[in-house]
């Protein structure tokens, strides 16, 4: 949510912002209703003071002027009540339109139109250059039985699946290392409810925008969380923190759930866009200071390149343009991986801030100088699978068909080295 008081002081900087992120938000309107809601509001005033003073004299009056006095009471009631009922109506419009309104992006971030528009900023990793003909990470699960689509889509499906033995072990492997390594950083793990009531999802940006894309528990009012931003985001929600808690650190490891409606293509095939999955994610609520905030976004990007080079994963990072941004972000930082099936790189991870967005949809504050302010939020992903196991099983895969098991991991699978075929 936007400062109010910001749109009136510069309305054409939201208008750009709103242009630029490619949201359609009409800042004149927005403006307008606020502007009747002030002058009822000042109106509700006037009369309330009015009618305060004049309950006072009436006592003090003679039977004349107690009678004019009483006829103007009256009249102030019906104004009062037509006000009333205008503020009613203008209310929700106002709400509404105030939670459209994005942020306007920060000014390091690229103008664009969409994701292919974003900008390169640094590479890591040698891209492996195979001496035979690599297979892709569904047909490698498949080989190995580590993978089962076919009977995920006969019980739940598209884009659904079964990963089973060293699958499954891999899987678990990859989240269990990097939430330890989040946790040998200072975050707090945190373990979340997945069910979400709408105002954690209003609160943290996702509604109104991202309905479509959640599954959605109308019976019981309930949402299943995307990602486990929402939760960990939103643990505060309403509440008042102290300074010394800030910056607050947590790591929240869960099962995420999206509907993806509307991807197609190469985006459909295997484990890459998926209504399931489990994810770690590392959240920071941190002072109202924009330069800190800077510094946590870096902070939370490096934890993710340290993981994925950790994994020996080669990947690129890049500056998300103004038209790929969500509603909330001031800058996202994206880390694709490369993946040899799609012979380019995948996104898997987003690292967003968001300054007073989000906090101020959660009323989110603390306490500093003798006041209230609203604090930054920022979010990124430490790692998400099965969709890294798409990388890590292409690039460690070998000629004979069996898949090498990165360093870091074994500890994590008994010590074994390889995952091969049954016998």
């Amino acid at each position: 949510m936007i400062d109010i008081k910001a749109i009136r002081e510069n309305p054409q900087l939201y208008k750009d912002g709103a242009k630029a992120k490619r949201f359609d938000v009409d800042i004149d309107r927005l403006l307008a209703v606020d502007a009747a809601l002030l002058e009822s509001k000042k109106k509700l005033q006037d009369i309330a003071t009015e009618k305060n003073r004049l309950g006072k004299e009436i006592p003090k009056l003679s039977a004349d002027d107690k009678k004019a006095a009483l006829e103007t009471l009256s009249r102030l009631k019906k104004q009062e009540a037509a006000l009333n009922e205008q503020v009613k109506q203008l209310a929700p419009e106002f709400e509404s339109l105030m939670g459209q309104v994005p942020q306007p992006p920060a000014p390091e971030v690229p103008f664009g139109l969409d994701d292919t528009q974003n900008v390169e900023m640094r590479k890591w990793g040698t891209i492996r250059q195979f001496d035979f003909t690599p297979k892709d990470h569904i047909q490698l699960g498949t080989a190995l039985d580590i993978i089962d689509v076919e009977r995920g889509v006969k019980l739940a499906g598209t884009r659904n699946y079964f990963l089973k033995g060293d699958g499954a072990l891999l899987h678990w492997a990859v989240l269990r290392f990097a939430l330890d390594y989040m946790v040998s950083r200072g975050y707090t793990p945190m373990v979340v409810p997945l069910l979400m009531r709408d105002e954690a999802m209003r609160g943290t940006g996702y509604f109104p925008g991202a309905e479509e894309q959640t599954y959605q528990m109308e019976r019981d009012g309930l949402n299943l969380a995307g990602t486990a931003e929402v939760p960990v985001t939103a643990y505060y929600m309403g509440e008042i923190l102290e300074e010394k808690q800030l910056p607050a650190k947590f790591v929240g490891l869960s099962s995420c759930f999206r509907r993806e409606a509307g991807a197609a293509g190469k985006d459909t095939y295997g484990l890459y866009r998926i209504h399931q999955f489990d994810k770690v994610e590392q959240v920071i609520i941190g002072e109202n200071d924009e330069e800190k905030s800077k510094q946590y976004h870096q902070e939370i990007l490096a934890n993710s390149e340290a993981v994925l080079q950790a994994l020996k994963l080669p990947y690129r990072v890049v500056n998300v343009c103004t038209g790929d941004l969500g509603r909330g972000q001031v800058q996202k930082f994206d880390i694709e991986t490369w993946m040899p099936s799609r012979n380019s790189y995948g996104e898997t991870h987003s690292a967003s801030r968001f300054y007073e967005f989000q906090a101020r949809r959660l009323n989110l504050r603390y306490k500093t100088g003798g006041k209230n302010v609203f604090c930054h939020t920022l979010n990124n992903t430490v790692i998400a699978s099965p969709r890294v196991l798409i990388p890590i099983l292409e690039l460690y895969q070998n000629a004979d068909g069996t898949v090498t098991i990165p360093d870091v991991l074994r500890p994590y699978m008994g010590g074994k080295e390889r995952i091969e075929p049954k016998k």
